[in-house]
């Protein structure tokens, strides 16, 4: 893990970092906003701790981080903290082809052991950033009462399996959706009113396809 410590000024960031594995340490000046920004992508998937200085000079930073976060936070229950850590740590949405990639690429899809016609899913792979996904599943408890939908789905696994089920499910779909809207370039009404449309398509059509979520 990389443990950051950043002192801000109004034109640059000096950060010192050290590797806990290995021991190493580095001091280095970052000038904003592209340099800075290149150094964070480039610990996307990897554990990072950083400690900011809580200055007014500290302003432009916030700025710079929450410029590739303000659409993800039109979603419910999405503050500056989470939609500032899924930024980060997933990166150039563009290597991810689908939405469910995002999902495993963060740990929140079930392990699976199944053989013949036998599917066996077991609990979540956990695999990625913790932080990030801990941050999505506090997120999906307060996301899933603004969406029915996710309401009821909520409710269901909560009582036919249990609560933390139920908060990884919403959390799997809540990091789908932020995909979604970081692909298309849409705010959360957007999204889901393409959402609903897409479902009443499906309707309408007849056929027994499985509805897009976002």
């Amino acid at each position: 893990m990389l443990i950051i410590g950043c002192d801000f000024h109004p034109k640059f960031q000096q950060i010192a970092f050290t590797d806990t594995e290995t021991g190493e340490y580095e001091e280095r000046r970052l000038h904003h906003p592209q340099e800075a920004e290149q150094f964070y992508r480039a610990l996307a998937g990897g554990k990072a701790r950083v400690g900011m200085e809580a200055t007014g000079s500290f302003r432009w930073f916030r700025r710079l981080l929450s410029g590739d976060a303000q659409r993800l936070m039109t979603h419910p229950g999405v503050g500056p903290v989470v939609a500032l850590a899924y930024v980060l740590v997933i990166g150039d949405w563009q290597r991810f082809p689908r939405g469910k990639y995002v999902a495993s690429y963060l740990g929140l899809i079930p392990e699976e052991d199944s053989s013949s016609n036998k599917r066996r899913l077991g609990h979540i792979t956990k695999q990625g950033n913790s932080l990030v996904r801990w941050l999505l599943v506090e997120a999906a408890t307060k996301a899933q009462r603004c969406d029915p939908a996710w309401h009821r789905q909520y409710l269901r696994l909560a009582r036919n399996k249990h609560h933390g089920v139920a908060k990884v499910a919403i959390a799997r779909k809540l990091s789908i959706r932020l995909y979604w809207m970081l692909r298309s370039g849409q705010d959360y009404e957007q999204v889901k009113e393409r959402s609903s449309h897409a479902g009443q398509s499906v309707e309408a059509s007849g056929h027994s396809l499985r509805r897009p979520t976002f």
